[in-house]
This record gives structure tokens, sequence and C-alpha cells, in this order.
């Protein structure tokens, strides 16, 4: 074993052990089945330390890379995808306190000590009908004289809802419009003018409580705004930050995903038998073909999340090549883990189709893949304009 994979196999031990993970595993049935959120999980992550993982050495965290935690997260979506998906989007925040400060911008070094003071840090960009997410937004940022803003707008898919405390969200002030600004900050939740959605009845990732969240003057103090920006693609370490980010760790819940129902398909076929041919179905040609189809589908998954994600923690400069790299991957890992979640339920058999089956409820949860920004359709032009308009 390598000393990088040395490595891995220690956080794991220390972070996410195996009988952790089946306990996350066990319970991921019924959160499903309840509809709600994943509390037990969390209560064992915090006390793992797992919250901090970003927190650099000098805020007195462990301080591991994007690869470290890419891995790590590939292995908690296997047990739990809900509660990989939902912790996620805290992990995402602190990761992006932690790149900007990789690269010398110590301007959020605030989020490393609120994180390591038990703060959650929850996702606010999303918003219906912005098909620019970071690059615009339907939030109004209304500027105030102390130099902060009041966020009036809808927040979609705000994960953790039952428990964040500050979401990092953005809005327009167009207060100037011969200069609007995008305004991007953290807002406190006890701010007044936010409001938590009941509604989250919804097809897969269910403990992800993934509900929305309406903004009317909530407060985003000045000390906490982190960046204005010209709306459109302006290039800024904020937003890069952000979008590695995000890309690379929802690209890894699906990896972990995706390899669980391979294994659980793989599983499937060694308990099962064919009556005609009195044989297991792991022996018959046809099973083994499908299910060495997902599994060489799947396999550039892990790979691509290892090679971006170390070359982002390398500090690597493949420029405008970013995006199309990062989009690649969890688009990538989203369809991988759709057709081994489709595969595992199939090599279940009748017995899959049940709802409260791994194989039914894996197939459910990458379905949510489908839904992360931007959609596959919303991509394609990023990936021609990469080789048809070069130069």
């Amino acid at each position: 074993m390598t000393d990088r994979e040395l490595r891995h196999a220690e956080l794991a031990e220390q972070y996410l052990p195996d009988e952790l993970l089946e306990r996350f595993r066990e319970r991921a049935a019924v959160v499903d089945r309840e509809n709600r959120f994943f509390d037990d999980d969390l209560i064992e992550l915090r006390e793992r330390g797992y919250l901090q993982l970003f927190v650099p050495a000098e805020f007195s965290g462990p301080g591991l890379s994007l690869h470290e935690v890419s891995r790590l997260q590939q292995r908690l979506a296997g047990a739990a995808p809900g509660t990989a998906l939902g912790i996620n989007m805290h992990l995402m925040c602190t990761g992006v306190a932690a790149a900007m400060f990789a690269r010398g911008d110590r301007s959020l070094g605030y989020v490393f000590e609120e994180a390591s003071a038990g703060e959650i840090f929850a996702f606010g960009i999303s918003e219906p009908a912005n098909d620019w997410v970071l690059q615009g937004s339907n939030t109004v940022a209304e500027p105030q004289a102390d130099g902060g803003y009041l966020l009036t707008g809808t927040k979609i898919f705000t994960s953790l809802t039952p428990v964040w405390t500050r979401l990092i969200a953005h809005g327009l002030d167009a207060s100037d419009p011969g200069d609007p600004q995008l305004v991007f900050g953290f807002i406190e939740r006890t701010s007044p003018g936010i409001t938590v959605s009941e509604h989250w009845d919804v097809l897969g990732m269910r403990a992800s409580q993934s509900r929305s969240t309406r903004l009317e003057g909530a407060v985003m103090r000045s000390d906490r705004v982190a960046r204005r920006i010209a709306p459109g693609r302006t290039p800024d370490l904020l937003t890069f930050a952000i979008t590695s980010n995000f890309q690379l760790l929802v690209a890894s819940v699906y990896a972990g995903v995706a390899r669980r129902a391979l294994a659980v398909a793989a599983e499937a076929l060694h308990r099962r038998r064919s009556a005609s041919r009195d044989a297991s179905l792991a022996e018959v040609p046809e099973w083994r073909t499908r299910l060495a189809d997902a599994y060489r589908e799947f396999l550039s998954v892990p790979a691509q999340l290892d090679a971006y994600t170390r070359d982002f923690d390398e500090l690597v400069d493949h420029g405008a090549g970013w995006p199309p790299r990062l989009v690649a991957a969890r688009i990538g890992a989203s369809e991988a883990a759709r057709r081994a979640a489709e595969t595992a339920l199939a090599c279940s058999g009748g017995s899959g189709f049940d709802s409260g089956s791994e194989a039914g409820r894996l197939l459910r949860d990458a379905t949510a893949g489908l839904f992360h920004p931007p959609s596959t359709d919303a991509s394609r032009p990023m990936f021609a304009a990469a080789l048809l308009e070069q130069g």
C-alpha cells in the first residue's frame, strides 16, 4: 500500500470506521422511510470532528485536503447518501474558506473559527428560475449605511434545514443601475426575515431535508460580506472556490452511491438462483455482462475525482480548462450512480422493487443527481465552446 493510500486508510478508520458506517446504513433506511433528518448521524459525526475536516491546523483543525475529504465523502455516501449530501454543504463552505486560505486569501478565517465553535454552514445559492447560478441572482441585496445588506429572495434546496446556523448566500445590488454588483456573504440563522419551508416530500435524498428558505430583509452584516462582483462571467477566487468544492464534493457523494449500488448488485446475484440453469445468477453470462458494463462505466469516476481533487490541492492552473473538468466530474458521477443503481435494482429482482429495499432507495437517491446545477443540457454550450471557440 502506498503512503497515500495508507493515509486514506488511516483517515477512514479515524473518521468513518466500519462499525460507524453500519449504524449509518441501518439508520438510512429508517430516516428515508420516515422522511426525517439524520440527527443521530450528525451527533456521531460531530463527536468525531467530521465537521472540522477542512479547518487548518492554525485554527486547531486537522486541515485535510480536498482529495482526502472527497475520499471520506465517497465512503460516507456508500452508507448514508442523504447524510453525505447534507453534510457536503457544510464541508463545501469550510472547503471554500480552506481553498482561499491556501491561495493567500485569509478573509474567511472566521468560517474556521465558527465551524470550530460548532456552527453549521449551509449553501444558499440555488434559486428558482436562475440558471445563471453563481453569475446572477434573483435575490435583491439592499445596501445599508454600515456596509451590510438586507437580502430578499428565495433559496431552494437548502440542505441541513433543521440545523444550519450560517448560510452562504448571494444577491444582486442594483442600487447603481450603471454598476450592479453581486454580493456574496454569510447570513446568521438568528437574523430576522428568515422563513424555512416545512415542505420536503421528495423522491430521494430525503434525509438531507433540503427545504426552501425565504429571505425577507435578512441581514448580511458588513463583516460577513465576502465579495462584491460584477454579474456575468467575472473571474474571482471566491466563485472559483465555490464551484470547485461544490462540483467535486457533490461528485464524491454520487461516486459513493455508485460504488455501493454495484456492491448491492453483486450481492444480489450471488444470493439469487436461476431455476432453468440450476445455477447462481452470478454464473449466468447475461447477468454478469449487465454488472460488468455498469462497473466499467463507474471506474473512470473515482479516477477522475482523484486527479482533479489532487490538481486542485496542488494549485495546478488549468485556467479556462477548470470549469469543464469540474462539471464533467459531477455529471459523470451522477450518471454512473443512476446506471449502477438501476443495475442493482434489476439484479435484486422483484424484492428490489419493494419501497424498503436498499436497491430501490439507492436508485431514488441517485436520481437527485439530475437536479444539481448545471444540468447536462445547460452545460453543453460550455463543453462545445471549449473546443469550437479556442483562440
